[in-house]
Protein backbone atom coordinates (compact mmCIF):
# COMPACT_ATOMS: atom_id res chain seq x y z
CA UNK A 1 0.00 0.00 0.00
CA UNK A 2 1.44 3.28 -0.88
CA UNK A 3 0.90 6.14 1.58
CA UNK A 4 0.96 9.94 1.15
CA UNK A 5 0.64 12.35 3.86
CA UNK A 6 0.37 15.60 4.63
CA UNK A 7 2.26 16.87 7.64
CA UNK A 8 0.78 18.85 10.23
CA UNK A 9 3.26 21.81 12.09
CA UNK A 10 6.76 20.94 11.33
CA UNK A 11 8.96 21.94 8.30
CA UNK A 12 8.76 18.40 5.89
CA UNK A 13 5.41 19.12 4.26
CA UNK A 14 4.18 15.77 2.94
CA UNK A 15 5.99 11.82 4.00
CA UNK A 16 5.61 9.15 1.19
CA UNK A 17 6.17 5.43 1.74
CA UNK A 18 5.14 1.94 1.54
CA UNK A 19 3.63 -0.76 3.79
CA UNK A 20 4.11 -4.15 2.15
CA UNK A 21 3.22 -7.33 5.00
CA UNK A 22 3.28 -4.95 7.67
CA UNK A 23 6.74 -3.38 6.63
CA UNK A 24 7.90 0.37 6.31
CA UNK A 25 9.31 0.63 2.57
CA UNK A 26 10.46 3.67 0.77
CA UNK A 27 9.67 6.52 3.28
CA UNK A 28 10.15 9.87 1.46
CA UNK A 29 9.80 13.33 3.51
CA UNK A 30 9.03 16.45 1.15
CA UNK A 31 11.06 19.48 2.88
CA UNK A 32 12.70 19.23 6.78
CA UNK A 33 15.64 18.56 7.34
CA UNK A 34 17.54 16.94 4.93
CA UNK A 35 20.62 14.86 6.83
CA UNK A 36 18.27 13.61 9.87
CA UNK A 37 15.09 12.83 7.63
CA UNK A 38 17.06 10.89 5.22
CA UNK A 39 18.73 9.00 8.38
CA UNK A 40 15.25 8.19 9.63
CA UNK A 41 14.19 6.88 5.91
CA UNK A 42 16.97 4.24 6.24
CA UNK A 43 16.67 3.07 9.64
CA UNK A 44 13.29 2.64 9.22
CA UNK A 45 13.50 0.61 5.78
CA UNK A 46 12.02 -2.91 5.83
CA UNK A 47 11.07 -2.34 9.60
CA UNK A 48 7.94 -3.94 11.60
CA UNK A 49 5.67 -0.71 10.91
CA UNK A 50 3.40 -0.76 13.67
CA UNK A 51 7.25 -0.93 15.98
CA UNK A 52 8.50 2.21 14.13
CA UNK A 53 4.91 3.60 14.71
CA UNK A 54 5.08 3.18 18.99
CA UNK A 55 8.72 4.18 18.78
CA UNK A 56 8.77 7.92 16.78
CA UNK A 57 5.02 8.48 18.35
CA UNK A 58 5.42 11.52 20.59
CA UNK A 59 8.99 13.08 19.79
CA UNK A 60 9.34 16.57 19.65
CA UNK A 61 11.25 19.01 17.87
CA UNK A 62 12.78 21.81 19.58
CA UNK A 63 9.56 23.90 21.56
CA UNK A 64 6.59 22.20 18.71
CA UNK A 65 4.52 19.80 20.27
CA UNK A 66 5.35 17.30 17.63
CA UNK A 67 8.18 16.16 14.90
CA UNK A 68 8.69 15.13 11.50
CA UNK A 69 9.32 11.40 13.12
CA UNK A 70 6.31 11.68 15.09
CA UNK A 71 4.54 12.77 12.09
CA UNK A 72 5.54 9.48 10.36
CA UNK A 73 4.07 7.68 13.35
CA UNK A 74 1.05 9.01 13.23
CA UNK A 75 0.80 8.25 8.88
CA UNK A 76 1.79 4.97 9.65
CA UNK A 77 -0.84 4.30 12.15
CA UNK A 78 -3.40 5.98 10.50
CA UNK A 79 -2.46 3.52 7.41
CA UNK A 80 -2.16 0.37 9.25
CA UNK A 81 -6.13 1.06 10.37
CA UNK A 82 -7.30 1.96 7.18
CA UNK A 83 -5.83 -1.25 5.84
CA UNK A 84 -7.17 -3.24 8.90
CA UNK A 85 -10.14 -1.70 8.24
CA UNK A 86 -9.91 -2.73 4.62
CA UNK A 87 -9.00 -6.38 4.78
CA UNK A 88 -11.98 -7.10 6.96
CA UNK A 89 -14.82 -4.91 5.18
CA UNK A 90 -13.16 -7.10 2.27
CA UNK A 91 -13.89 -10.78 4.54
CA UNK A 92 -17.35 -9.30 5.92
CA UNK A 93 -18.60 -8.34 2.31
CA UNK A 94 -17.50 -12.13 0.85
CA UNK A 95 -18.82 -13.72 3.78
CA UNK A 96 -22.15 -12.09 2.89
CA UNK A 97 -21.61 -12.63 -0.37
CA UNK A 98 -20.65 -9.82 -1.45
CA UNK A 99 -17.77 -7.95 -2.76
CA UNK A 100 -16.20 -5.03 -1.98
Amino acid sequence: MRVEYTTKDVCAKKITFEIEDGKTYSVKFSGGCPGNLSAISKLVEGADAGTIAMILRGNKCGTRKTSCADQLAIAIKEALSEEYIGQHTIQIGEHLGRTA
